[in-house]
C-alpha cells in the first residue's frame, strides 16, 4: 500500500492539496480508505453527517468497482482539497469497461449521498467513479 501527498498552487483560486492512495484491489482494504476519507473531510471541517456520507459513498462506490476489477490488481483513490469541495476518484483496472447502470440502487445511494457523481471509463479496461461533496450544501429532499 502506497500514499502519497502533494500540494500545488492554483493561481488566484489558493492552494490545492492531492492524496492519492493505491491499495489491493479487495474489501478487506477499504477500511483504509474510509478512514482517509473521515480524516481528510475533518481536515476542511466538514460536519459529522457530510463526513459520514461520503464516508459511506466512497464505500459504495468501492465496491461497485470491486465487482469488475481485476484479482491481484490495484485500486487507487484520489482525494483533491479545494476550499469547501473534496473531489474523490477510485478507480481499477477491469476486463472491459462496462459503466454501473444508473437506475441501480448502489448508484442512486451514490447520488444521495454525494453532490456529484459521474462513472468515468477514459481507458479501455479502466473503470473509475468520481464524487463530489461541498461543504454545506443542501442535498435534496
Amino acid at each position: 500500500m502506497t500514499e502519497e501527498t502533494e500540494t500545488r498552487v492554483e493561481g488566484r483560486s489558493g492552494i490545492r492539496d492531492v492524496v492519492s492512495v493505491r491499495l489491493p484491489a479487495a474489501s478487506a482494504y477499504l477500511s483504509v480508505l474510509r478512514t482517509a476519507t473521515a480524516g481528510l473531510a475533518a481536515r476542511l471541517d466538514f460536519t459529522l453527517d457530510e463526513i459520514e456520507d461520503l464516508r459511506i459513498a466512497v464505500d459504495e462506490a468501492c465496491a461497485m468497482l470491486l465487482s469488475q476489477a481485476v484479482p491481484g490488481t490495484d485500486l487507487t483513490a484520489e482525494f483533491e482539497l479545494t476550499g469547501q469541495e473534496m473531489q474523490v476518484r477510485v478507480e481499477v483496472n477491469t476486463v472491459g469497461s462496462t459503466a454501473p447502470k444508473r437506475d441501480d440502487f448502489a448508484w442512486m445511494v451514490l447520488t444521495a449521498l454525494a453532490d456529484d457523481v459521474d462513472a468515468v471509463t477514459d481507458f479501455p479496461d479502466r473503470m473509475a467513479i468520481v464524487l463530489r461533496k461541498r461543504r454545506g450544501a443542501a442535498r435534496p429532499a
